[in-house]
């Protein structure tokens, strides 16, 4: 699980990709913010195979999430940040009110300049009582999403945001929340090795209405 954790923020710079006007007289669309080594790969030299993305059409039911808010001061420290997170800021609340983590971790990138800004949580199987400082909940889901189900090269999941912001650009639809990355598969295999990138699934949820 250590190994699990420390390979998912081995790239945690963020960046703004991009943000939708605000209508007259409609509510403005979140941001989309992703993290800064993806978007850099577009100047770079790209992985020479192309990741595999499955686009899903979906309903999130609602689910209650243990998170906890954080920043840093330069983007190399995010991945320590979220290392300690994952790692243990979560045990003692777990513990004391006897809940269950019910799936992988996820994250939710806030901010493009420094400090910068990010959530990071689990989902729980229900909301704690006494939870620990600065441990907080919210509840998500009850709404449709368009998920893409990344395969590849992590540089590469800007590709991903791209094809799931044309999908619903296509459909005339606009997002409703903004967008998390959940890590779904240990990139390690079981002898602690880098898993074939193109077996490890990142799933990046853009809530819509």
């Amino acid at each position: 699980m250590k190994l699990f954790i420390s390979a998912i923020f081995i790239l945690c710079f963020i960046v703004f990709i991009g943000c939708d006007k605000k209508k007259k007289g409609s509510e403005p669309v979140p941001a989309i913010v992703i993290r800064k080594d993806t978007a850099q790969l577009k100047k770079e030299i790209a992985p020479a195979r192309s990741p595999i993305i499955n686009i899903v059409d979906s309903f999130i039911p609602k689910s209650t999430i243990l998170y906890i808010k954080d920043s840093a001061a330069t983007s190399e420290r995010i991945s320590f940040k979220l290392g300690a997170i994952f790692g243990s800021k979560f045990n003692k609340t777990i513990k004391d009110n006897k809940i269950s983590i019910i799936g992988p971790p996820m994250v939710w990138y806030k901010s493009s300049n420094a400090p910068f800004y990010f959530e990071a949580g689990y989902p729980v199987n229900k909301k704690p009582l006494k939870p620990a400082k600065k441990i907080l909940t919210k509840s998500i889901g009850g709404t449709h999403a368009v998920v893409a189900h990344f395969y590849g090269h992590y540089s590469s999941t800007y590709v991903g945001y791209e094809v799931l912001a044309e999908w619903l650009k296509e459909r005339k639809k606009k997002r409703s929340g903004q967008p998390y990355e959940i890590y779904v598969t240990d990139p390690f295999d079981k002898n602690s090795l880098p898993a074939d990138p193109y077996k490890v699934r990142t799933d990046i949820v853009f809530p819509y209405k």
